[in-house]
């Protein structure tokens, strides 16, 4: 508008001017190497709108004919990205009925058009692991990683769920490394570590990353509570078969307080010691523990108590004797128990049977119980409790056993005496 404007303005200030220099309006000489152009002041200037008013024509002409190209593009580029949209929502629909075959084309066909590319080739390669084709899987994720770069935990996330998927366990481990690595507090990548960890029996991962699967909120406290003793076990089990005993104290001698104030920890310790035939060190473990912990809190203990072999000076058993005269009468039978197994051990058949008569008499003998407590009473004589452990037994036996038919009697019919003589 401006450039009208001022072609129109010199176009009148020539036509005005005009009149008053026509008499002395003296001339222009232009002249170059081979050609002289001569002209009055007024061409000149009519010359000069002439050839404005042709530059703004031509630049005119260039802005709409690049205006009408560049909408052209942008109008096909806007045609793109709905059909690829309308493509994805269409494939994402026939991947949740099953139809992964045709999710994967719908998905992948216009991918690099779609508002979100990476996304669509992460769930192409979803589609085609579903239906079996690791190749086309690995395909679509090297055009994901082209697109989001190196560092993408989107890509790896998706990477480490397929790697496993396809039971490819090691490199599974690799995956999930790296990005821990990447993302070391993301709930997805911990739940994949905790999965792909749990598969390939590597605790000691594991149990690096207990800390941070403890601080997010995915796990229930009773689930992170079996995986913490999931860890422990196999922890101590994988010490125990390649390190043995000495493995096993050294290891303890190395753990932080909060595996040390365990009683499932310390219960499992004792086990194993007990299991490499040290009753030494599992006796002052057990002892340490007894002194730390209140009854309650000793469950686990009691039964791994009655495999110890202690000798008659034990400050253990000093100790399990005071603690089962003190001890409330819901745990008097645990240290009764306890107490019988270990004099039985000793071969102090006497002090044993009291206890096992306690149990008796408060019915919480087992069938393990009850044999231990047959051979006290054969070792001390005592035939009328031979009988009545020998008695319950049977007892116990009737009850176990149930009739799996019915027996239709049989009629039996008196021999004449003939054929008896003959």
């Amino acid at each position: 508008m401006f450039r009208v404007l001022f072609l129109m303005i010199l176009v009148l200030a020539g036509l005005v001017l005009a009149p008053y220099i026509s008499g002395h309006q003296g001339y222009v000489r232009i002249e170059t190497a081979g050609k002289v152009i001569e002209m009055s002041l007024v061409m000149l200037v009519i010359f000069f709108a002439v050839a404005m008013a042709v530059v703004y024509s031509l630049e005119w002409i260039f802005r709409r004919f690049f205006g009408l190209s560049r909408g052209a593009y942008q109008w096909f580029g806007t045609r793109k990205r709905k059909k690829a949209q309308q493509q994805t929502l269409e494939g994402l629909m026939k991947m949740t009925e099953g139809d992964y075959s045709k999710a994967e084309k719908l998905i992948a066909k216009n991918a690099k058009h779609s508002d979100e590319p990476v996304l669509n080739f992460i769930k192409a390669a979803e589609a085609a692991q579903q239906r079996g084709d690791e190749l086309s899987a690995n395909k679509h994720l090297i055009e994901a990683a082209k697109i989001a770069g190196p560092n993408s935990v989107a890509v790896e996330l998706a990477r480490t769920r397929i790697l496993l998927q396809q039971g490819k366990l090691p490199a599974a481990r690799s995956a999930v490394d790296s990005l821990l690595v990447l993302a070391p507090n993301n709930a997805e990548a911990l739940r994949l570590a905790i999965e792909i960890y749990r598969k390939s029996k590597a605790y000691n991962a594991l149990d690096d990353v207990l800390e941070q699967v403890g601080q997010r909120s995915f796990l229930s406290v009773e689930e992170f509570e079996a995986l913490e003793r999931e860890v422990d076990d196999g922890l101590l089990d994988e010490i125990m078969n390649e390190e043995g005993q000495e493995g096993l104290l050294k290891w303890w001698d190395n753990q932080p307080s909060r595996r040390r104030r365990s009683v499932y920890v310390r219960v499992g310790l004792i086990k194993r010691l007990i299991d490499t035939d040290d009753h030494t060190s599992a006796e002052e473990l057990a002892l340490e523990t007894v002194k730390k912990f209140q009854d309650e809190q000793l469950d686990l203990l009691y039964p791994q108590l009655t495999r110890l072999q202690v000798d008659e000076e034990s400050k253990l058993l000093k100790l399990l004797k005071k603690r089962s005269e003190k001890a409330r009468e819901n745990y008097q039978d645990d240290y009764a128990r306890v107490l019988g197994y270990i004099y039985a051990r000793e071969g102090r058949f006497s002090l044993a049977k009291p206890y096992f008569v306690q149990l008796l008499d408060h019915k919480e003998c087992v069938n393990k119980d009850r044999i231990m407590a047959l051979y006290v009473a054969e070792q001390t004589n005592d035939f009328a409790l031979v009988n009545q452990l020998k008695a319950e037994n049977l007892k116990e036996v009737n009850v176990d056993i149930q009739p799996t038919a019915q027996i239709e009697p049989v009629l039996v019919l008196p021999v004449p005496e003939e054929m008896n003589k003959s």
